[in-house]
């Protein structure tokens, strides 16, 4: 894995931490995708898939309920840069030569920027559709989530184009829906 892999596992972690963790641990597990040396490879050990399955189902309940998701963002904020920043080097492998803080601020700042804007846009989401919206919202969020981590790591710089379409229209649709509530 390289740079362009672990910028695009980092940025779906903004969407859900745990879906690029556990997809990485899974591949590393049960495929010969990835080889995650130490201390990485905790993600793929018994333990590591264990807890990051758990994670992953309070996550995906937590995220549906309305207000319950909002909570959830707030407690997700410094998690999902965290785990950007943790797949970010556990993509690299020690193969890089980059900074260790450069990467810190590469996965842990993809996954901020994608985080924000999702905690940002999904008030908005509860209040335009009364909450009936959050539960398609948050599942095309995790979908888009593990979509994402799985080009990520078959085919890296498709990932980043996804990315950089998606960050334009996100930031396309809260600029519009600010500026509806603004004329209203």
């Amino acid at each position: 894995m390289d740079i362009l892999t672990g910028a695009g596992l980092a940025a779906p972690a903004g969407l859900n931490a745990y879906i690029p963790l556990l997809t990485v641990g899974l591949l590393d597990r049960f495929t010969g995708l990835i080889e995650l040396d130490s201390p990485y490879d905790i993600l793929s050990s018994d333990a590591g898939l264990i807890v990051l399955t758990i994670l992953l189902v309070v996550e995906l309940f937590a995220d549906a309920i309305p207000g319950l998701d909002s909570v959830n963002d707030l407690v997700q904020t410094l998690i999902r840069p965290a785990a950007g920043a943790f797949v970010m080097f556990a993509a690299d492998g020690g193969a890089l030569d980059l900074h260790p803080i450069l990467q810190a601020l590469i996965g842990g700042g993809l996954a901020a920027l994608v985080h924000t804007v999702k905690a940002l846009g999904r008030p908005i989401i509860t209040v335009t559709t009364a909450g009936i919206g959050n539960a398609g919202v948050s599942s095309a969020e995790n979908a888009l989530a593990l979509v994402l981590s799985l080009l990520a790591i078959l085919v890296p710089v498709f990932v980043l184009v996804v990315i950089a379409v998606l960050f334009v229209l996100a930031i396309r649709w809260l600029l519009h829906r600010r500026g509806g509530r603004a004329r209203t």
